[in-house]
């Protein structure tokens, strides 16, 4: 019963042990203590309890009964971190057992082989135990070691061999009882899903394992450490880091087993290191190196020496000890047949090419590039990545370019397994390093267009395809409703004066379980070959001007494009221009409030540094066209109106030139409706919305009770142009549930992804709409990269608040010029030039921006 209902099972045992049994008896109730105090409990406990049942076996003269007991103790011991205990236990337990109880001890000592990283012993004992156990229909027993055995496939990247082990465990798992074991099976699938590059479907394996594990009230520390490793691969580092660390303070508390704690902190340690923080990787490493090492777990250890050289390399650190400490680990992983020596050799390349020595990088990159026609996407990008700097460290530039065109191709068909927008855009993060050396060998040795070329490769990559809808899941849809009800409950509780932490914690629950389902969405169809055309660009332009502004170490390089042909101008450090970009948004935070005049001066300035620091020469060569401006993700808060050259000119930003000729090529839908939502709360009421109303006939105008979430998204569907006035909230820390107001809670991104096609244009009359979190490599996620993909070739949003009263002016200036038939950009320029000339005002008119190119 233990492991089919382990809490059930432990009051029996104890209830056992109340009627003074006889030894026998006794000796299975504390064996049944022990595995559960071993597993979920407090280790000491679970030894004392084993070694009383071993000594009541003892007594009651039963070899096969010790002989069990010893494999169990065997087990708790290595956990322990008393490996050397634990090994002599299982010899006594194999010595005294016989036939079936021998094998199921040494399936036992194969578990902990697993345990210790010792993989080919493993398998060598679940080879002799797995036939006994055949040969006795133990099903139960045959079940837990063929599914080891799968596991221990995955541990030497044997994929195929581990799939058939769990299709075999999974039909005898179906004829038991066993819930734990079944609960295990379901985990060990989603590793198997994971090792072979399907992160959605380990993500939902895992998620329902967890479930299954709840049911059963049973701790999920191997759980929690697969799930770190998934979750850093999708890009999640930092919820990684977080989970890792939760689990080690729960496992801390209850006293659990030594080996978790040491691969909860390698876990923890990787998750800070890809989090970009080295110090923490440098902590968690090292004390994981120790209970590793302690534990004589060499495979483990092994691993954590890989990450703790890793993050001191991350903090800049680069010497010959850092080299010879990678060249030993990449060896040692490699004499363990290590699916990951090949990140050990690239490593060991890398400090060596930092410290010059060529011959040196050169061998130990070759050794890692042979990873990059096998395995999983990521241990390919592994190989590529190795690839390219070496033939960076041989001078080759086009063998450079041809490394990450491949690497690059490789992170691309992984991407569009991923069917959640979030996903993908973080997945990038791993093909970041590979586009960025591209970009910097194009800089040296090609032209402007190749280095726009590849500027382009890597920017905005999510915005290229639409996501994957969100399946018609009565769970999403249901968990969306509760979210939107519990979030209006707390706005309202919290405007009132009244404490709201019972609606909030609600309110965090469901958005981890909508994020949890959109993320186990599986990407549909592979993305079209449509590769960027610098040609099709410039002819698109007319006599217009694209700017794309690309970073390289640290400096701003500015690509004009325009007039046939693209030239390139250099700016300034782009750190500075972050700041720059900071004040002026604290700038317009102030004006958007009357009687800050003073501050306008002030502001104007920092646009006029900006304009030296983001455009530099190319501010004097813009022609007199509109001009498209493709700023890198992370400045995309730049208020590009504010710019001296730009004020007064027809302006529309895009985050990728890509996307701008998509936009450009977008068609609206024929006889579209227009469609104008007023949220509650406004300070004005949305007053522009009946004027506006009036220029377009008969709109649909949705306002009080009506603009619910529901009817609003029913509407916006194919719409020729929307307008809504409504509260917006930008979520630094979960920008997906960024949002708009509604009747019946908050509109969030989730929701837009819902729409087969959204609006052909849409002007969101609200603050914050255009502000956008930089992820990944070079990609957005916010209201706006959310629409883009979807059908809208046009927005207008906002970077910054906004004063409510300075809108309506503004956007009734907008639509005087988008009802007579102007894009959004040239009705923009146009508003702006119409309102009054106070601070107030122009910073409101500075804070719109328009995206696309409707």
């Amino acid at each position: 019963m233990v492991f089919a209902a382990p809490n059930d099972a432990l009051a029996r045992a104890e209830g056992v042990l109340h009627t003074d049994p006889p030894p026998l008896q006794a000796s299975v109730a504390h064996q049944v203590i022990g595995i559960w105090q071993r597993d979920w409990g407090d280790m000491s406990l679970a030894l004392h309890h084993l070694r009383r049942a071993r000594a009541l076996a003892a007594r009651a003269d039963s070899a096969e009964r010790e002989s069990d007991v010893l494999g169990t103790l065997g087990v708790a011991l290595v956990h322990a971190g008393r490996t050397r205990q634990g090994l002599a236990a299982f010899e006594r337990g194999i010595e005294r057992g016989t036939g079936h109880t021998r094998a199921r001890v040494l399936y036992r000592r194969a578990y902990s082989w697993w345990v210790l990283g010792h993989h080919r012993e493993a398998l060598d004992d679940l080879r002799r135990a797995i036939t006994v156990l055949r040969q006795a229909d133990d099903v139960i027993w045959t079940a837990r070691a063929l599914t080891l055995r799968a596991t221990v496939h995955l541990a030497l990247g044997a994929v195929d061999r581990a799939d058939a082990d769990f299709t075999a465990a999974e039909a005898l798992w179906d004829t038991t009882g066993q819930e734990h074991d079944k609960a295990d099976a379901v985990e060990s699938r989603g590793l198997a899903a994971f090792r072979s590059g399907d992160v959605p479907a380990a993500l939902r394996l895992l998620d329902e394992a967890e479930e299954r594990y709840a049911k059963l009230g049973t701790p999920t520390f191997m759980l929690d450490i697969r799930r770190c490793e998934v979750l850093m691969a999708a890009g999640l580092a930092p919820e990684a880091l977080a989970e890792a660390d939760a689990a080690i303070t729960v496992l801390d508390g209850i006293g659990g087993q030594s080996t978790r704690k040491a691969e909860l902190l390698l876990a923890a340690a990787r998750a800070a290191r890809l989090a970009g923080d080295p110090g923490t990787a440098t902590a968690r490493a090292a004390l994981a190196v120790r209970l590793f090492a302690g534990q004589r777990r060499t495979w483990w250890e092994a691993h954590a020496q890989l990450v703790l050289t890793e993050a001191r390399v991350a903090t800049g650190r680069s010497s010959g000890r850092l080299v010879a400490d990678a060249v030993r680990v990449a060896e040692r992983l490699s004499s363990f047949g290590a699916p990951a020596a090949p990140e050990g050799w690239l490593l060991a390349g890398r400090i060596a090419l930092d410290l010059h020595w060529a011959e040196d990088a050169e061998r130990y990159l070759a050794v890692a590039a042979r990873s990059r026609r096998r395995g999983p996407p990521l241990a390919r990008m592994t190989g590529w990545a190795a690839q390219a700097l070496w033939a960076r460290a041989t001078g080759s530039g086009r063998g450079v370019l041809e490394a990450c065109r491949r690497g690059l191709d490789v992170l691309d068909d992984h991407r569009t397994t991923l069917g959640a927008s979030e996903l993908r855009a973080r997945a990038t993060a791993q093909g970041a390093e590979l586009a960025a050396l591209a970009q910097q060998v194009s800089l040296e040795r090609g032209g402007p267009r190749q280095l726009l070329v590849w500027s382009e490769r890597w920017r905005a990559t999510v915005l290229s395809a639409p996501p994957t809808r969100p399946p018609a899941d009565p769970a999403l849809l249901s968990g969306l409703t509760a979210y939107r009800e519990i979030a209006a409950r707390a706005e309202g509780a919290r405007m009132d004066g009244r404490p709201v932490p019972t609606l909030e914690r609600e309110q965090r629950r469901l958005e981890r379980e909508i994020r949890s389902r959109t993320l186990h969405i599986r990407g549909e169809s592979p993305e079209d070959g449509d590769r960027f055309d610098v040609g099709r660009l410039l002819e698109r332009l007319g006599d217009g001007r694209l700017v794309e502004i690309a970073v390289l170490d640290g400096r701003v390089q500015v690509l004009l494009c325009g007039g046939g042909r693209v030239r390139r101008f250099v700016g300034g450090p782009v750190a500075e221009a972050e700041r720059e970009a900071e004040h002026v948004q604290a700038g317009l935070r102030r004006l958007a409030h009357p009687g800050a005049d003073a501050r306008l001066p002030v502001v104007e300035a920092v646009g006029l540094r900006l304009e030296g620091l983001l455009l530099g020469e190319a501010a004097a060569h813009l022609g007199s066209g509109p001009v498209v401006v493709v700023p890198p993700a992370r400045l995309h808060q730049v208020p590009w109106a504010l710019l001296p050259s730009l004020r007064e000119r027809v302006l529309s930003v895009s985050p990728s030139a890509s996307s701008w000729l998509r936009a450009r090529e977008t068609e609206p839908t024929a006889g579209g409706r227009h469609v104008l939502v007023r949220g509650p709360g406004l300070a004005t009421g949305g007053a522009e919305v009946p004027e506006v109303a009036g220029r377009y006939g008969r709109p649909t105008v949705l306002e009080h009770e009506d603009a619910r979430v529901p009817r609003v998204l029913e509407e916006l569907d194919g719409a020729a142009l929307a307008h809504i006035a409504a509260h917006g909230t930008f979520r630094a820390d979960s920008p997906m549930f960024s949002s708009l107001r509604m009747a019946d809670g908050p509109l969030i991104v989730h929701d837009f992804e819902r729409l087969a096609r959204s609006p052909y244009r849409i002007i969101l009359s609200s603050c914050d709409t255009a502000r956008l979190a930089s992820v990944g490599a070079d990609e957005l996620l916010g209201l706006v990269a959310a629409l883009l993909p979807l059908g809208t070739a046009g927005v207008v949003a906002s970077s910054a608040p906004v004063n409510d009263e300075a809108v309506v002016a503004l956007m009734l200036a907008l639509h005087k010029g988008v009802s007579a038939g102007l894009s959004l950009a040239e009705a923009l320029r146009d508003a702006r030039a119409a309102l009054p000339g106070d601070a107030l005002h122009q910073a409101t008119g500075w804070a719109f921006t328009a995206f696309g190119a409707a």
